[in-house]
């Protein structure tokens, strides 16, 4: 579980390739202070779990499922990456509940400054638009955000200027790819009144239920 408040912004070092998988390594400094192999850090909004580490660098894996889903698969040596430790149990909560699960891709659509705000448009996958609430949270990259524009097609944030400056979102150029987390809470509502009853059966087992079932 994390917060959705990034701790540091760390830079991809080396990355082997598989055919539909990888395996990072990232430099960073604070996420590595207490560290322990088998920890979980999101990397971009995807939780990954640090298999081995130094005092400057951590690796991780990226499976099949996760390549195929998020855009971990568009990294190279070089980029810089947002981090954040699990959240501890002691701290405070600032932000709100990520599950570092991304649940789709979007592309940055516009970027538009103004006064201290940039204004970020991000695209979405078609059937997440259910889960998005004007001034509702998202977590684009792992980053946590308050939406202020919501349509069919797209999603736009705003970034204070700290956020601006210790992630990585407003480095991101148009038709760049973003990680996106939809609210938790949404989530678990959009599931339970999207699901059906199961019709009840009465009068124990019958010469119908046996044929339904292949018994005859």
């Amino acid at each position: 579980m994390f917060t959705g408040i990034i701790e540091e912004i760390g830079k991809v070092e080396r990355i082997v390739r598989g055919g539909k998988s990888l395996q990072l390594t990232i430099s960073a400094n604070k996420v590595l202070e207490d560290v322990q192999a088998g920890d979980s850090i999101s990397v971009n909004g995807v939780c990954l779990t640090a298999t081995a580490y130094t005092n400057t660098h951590f690796t991780a894996d990226v499976m099949p499922e996760t390549f195929k889903t998020t855009a971990l698969a568009a990294l190279s040596p070089g980029t810089r990456v947002n981090l954040e430790r699990a959240m501890a149990a002691n701290g405070r909560f600032g932000g709100h509940f990520v599950s570092g699960h991304v649940d789709g891709v979007g592309h940055i659509v516009s970027k538009k400054q103004e006064e201290n705000a940039l204004y970020v448009t991000i695209s979405y996958p078609e059937g997440l638009g259910r889960y998005f609430l004007y001034k509702g949270s998202i977590a684009l990259d792992g980053t946590s955000l308050t939406l202020f524009g919501v349509t069919e097609d797209d999603v736009t944030v705003s970034l204070i200027p700290h956020t601006r400056d210790e992630t990585v979102l407003a480095s991101k150029g148009i038709g760049d790819p973003v990680n996106i987390e939809c609210d938790m809470l949404a989530k678990y509502v959009g599931n339970m009144l999207g699901k059906k009853e199961a019709p009840k059966r009465s009068g124990g087992v019958t010469m119908d239920i046996l044929k339904e079932n292949g018994y005859l």
